[in-house]
């Protein structure tokens, strides 16, 4: 199977840097809505049967004009969302941000028990995220899917699917747009196959003043909160 994980649109919250992780979230900014006007001619090359979304208003956004450019429908499932900032819900300060940072971090490090404030371990993000992805992979054997889903979600699930080096995750960022491409299975694994770190639709699709606290490096992110 061939998974491309793409994450949203720009949001209002992805400009001033708020942890927006619940349901059902922000809607797109006026570039987060040409961002997602860019995806279907930039996978044009990609044979993609299916089109999938976090139950999240801005993954679903995000996910129609490929699903209408392909006449599929867009198939929401749960699963998929982003993972949870708990008590830290909303909040930019520096703290807030040290502390959801940290916690990813500690999940890429192999410290699933870690919780986030008010929120998941990581062993509950990986659960119940794993089992959407193997739920869809089991509907799909050999087919290109597009799974639309969010930043920190895609960044940490690649990052234990694949098995990758810490000092390869934390280095991993993912503007709105930017993709992950994984190929294999649940069962046999799967092996990172392309990390598109850019908006699909190239870089002056690019909001450089942003401050994307989910879809920034954890290196990078965790440096600036420590300032």
């Amino acid at each position: 199977m061939r998974l491309l994980l793409v994450r949203h649109g720009q949001t209002p919250h992805n400009v001033n840097g708020a942890l927006d992780t619940a349901y059902p979230g922000a809607g797109l900014t006026p570039l987060g809505r040409s961002q997602a006007a860019a995806v279907p001619h930039a996978l044009r090359e990609e044979r993609v049967t299916a089109v999938y979304a976090s139950p999240l208003v801005r993954t679903q956004l995000t996910a129609t004009p490929l699903a209408t450019a392909r006449g599929l429908d867009v198939v929401v499932r749960d699963g998929l969302e982003e993972i949870s900032a708990g008590d830290l819900e909303l909040r930019r300060d520096p703290d807030a941000v040290r502390a959801y940072v940290g916690c990813l971090s500690a999940w890429i490090q192999g410290d699933l028990d870690a919780t986030m404030p008010g929120g998941p371990t990581g062993g509950d993000f990986w659960t119940r995220y794993n089992a959407a992805i193997g739920a869809i992979a089991s509907r799909h054997d050999e087919e290109t899917v597009a799974v639309f889903s969010h930043g920190a979600a895609i960044r940490v699930f690649t990052t234990m699917a694949a098995r990758l080096p810490q000092e390869v995750a934390v280095e991993l960022g993912i503007m709105n747009t930017g993709m992950a491409v994984l190929e294999g299975d649940p069962d046999a694994g799967w092996d990172l196959a392309t990390w598109h770190a850019e908006p699909l639709g190239g870089l002056a699709l690019e909001d450089a003043a942003a401050e994307d606290v989910t879809g920034e490096e954890i290196s990078e992110v965790d440096e600036a909160a420590r300032r």
